[in-house]
């Protein structure tokens, strides 16, 4: 998928021109009414501008993943430039939020200010992600050669599987289903379960002295498996937006049924 085809998906969720300061929306008058009178609510399935920019970058962090496998399996040019323009995407979104975040937050009520705080830490992750992306890519970029075949199949699995993640914590948080942070927290041992195969794989594998085959293939499976802790982080965040409290010390073999 090229970044325009994917950018043409991201402008359909995103309707509004991100990236400059809005006045109140009506809608967000009525809620702080609603607050004053006691008629708080969960957030709303309609996103604040702010929110929107946080949905649009958990889509441009699913197509670096989805790139990976053209990345990883025919060398494509075209998606290392792809993530690598994801990665500068997501950088700019997780500082506009940061930026306009605290006047935002003063203008909408309770439930709408969960919303933003979670669009805030949400963006934090999904930079993240881009950040271990361009990692990926720039370690596949770097070599001289293809990654063996039987690699490149582990490593396209883990990055689709990534891919499939971040695209129901968008689907979640545009709905507001939890079913999206369960199946999330499920899927997140599958990625785990063939990072593991890889280093079980090449710990015990014999190679000449000065072939780092190994060794980057395992940095790449470390990286894909980190951007999968992250994407769980969206799925806690989801659920903590949703039920209004926190899983972060809850076992996540609990939370995933």
């Amino acid at each position: 998928m090229s970044r325009k085809a994917s950018i043409q998906t991201v402008a359909e969720t995103d309707p509004n021109e991100i990236g400059h300061p809005t006045a109140d929306t009506a809608q967000d008058t009525r809620e702080r009414a609603n607050t004053k009178r006691g008629l708080t609510k969960k957030p709303a399935a309609i996103p604040h501008d702010l929110t929107r920019l946080a949905l649009k970058a958990c889509l441009i962090a699913r197509d670096a993943a989805f790139n990976i496998r053209d990345l990883v399996t025919n060398s494509s040019r075209m998606a290392f430039l792809a993530i690598k323009d994801c990665e500068k995407e997501l950088d700019l979104i997780e500082r506009q939020i940061d930026e306009r975040l605290p006047a935002a937050i003063t203008r909408v009520n309770e439930a709408r200010a969960r919303q933003l705080l979670a669009s805030l830490k949400c963006t934090t992750d999904l930079e993240r992600i881009g950040d271990l992306m361009m990692n990926v890519a720039m370690r596949v970029q770097s070599r001289a050669t293809k990654v063996p075949a039987s690699d490149a199949r582990q490593l396209v699995e883990m990055s689709v599987t990534l891919r499939d993640m971040l695209d129901l914590i968008h689907r979640g948080f545009v709905s507001l289903d939890l079913d999206c942070a369960r199946k999330v927290l499920q899927m997140d041992k599958e990625v785990d379960g063939v990072c593991h195969a890889l280093f079980q794989k090449h710990l015990t594998a014999t190679l000449p002295q000065n072939d780092t085959t190994s060794f980057e293939v395992l940095l790449m499976a470390q990286a894909l498996e980190r951007a999968g802790d992250h994407t769980t982080n969206l799925a806690e965040e989801l659920y903590s937006l949703i039920e209004g409290r926190s899983l972060r010390h809850v076992p996540k073999k609990r939370a995933a049924n």
